[in-house]
């Protein structure tokens, strides 16, 4: 279903947003706390804390983050750990241990997003890897 067409007002918002430079303090602070995802993506990583670490509010970080990265930072924190993920599984760790050791505290949660990510269960997938190992 495709959604209404934006009105002039919300079309101007989007371009001064897209047009507003940001200061160079803003890029260090996103960049620092995209570091910081990167170091301590296992452990759990609350957005507001990002946000309040970089001064921003939770909605302008997220904003700010988007426009340099393209993805916001929970997607950019989820494709991290699945990536890490499909390294230890073809590495032949367990399930569950990647699971804990990607920073995720429910099995469910962690082969359902495996899935979603990349189109396998964690099971099919270390399964497949494994055979072309041999």
């Amino acid at each position: 279903m495709p959604s209404s067409p934006k009105t002039y007002y919300e079309t101007e918002i989007d371009r001064l947003y897209n047009e507003l430079p940001l200061r160079p303090k803003q890029y260090i602070l996103i960049r620092q706390s995209k570091a910081f995802m990167e170091k301590y993506y296992a452990e759990r990583v609350e957005l507001n804390d990002l946000a309040e670490a970089a001064f921003m509010s939770r909605f302008h970080y997220v904003r700010i983050f988007k426009q340099m990265y393209g993805v916001t930072p929970r997607n950019y924190l989820k494709d991290m750990r699945i990536s890490k993920a499909k390294q230890l599984l073809r590495q032949g760790c367990s399930i569950t241990d990647t699971c804990f050791e990607v920073g995720y505290e429910s099995l469910t949660t962690f082969s359902s997003v495996f899935k979603k990510c990349t189109g396998y269960s964690p099971r099919e997938f270390q399964k497949r890897h494994k055979s072309n190992l041999e």
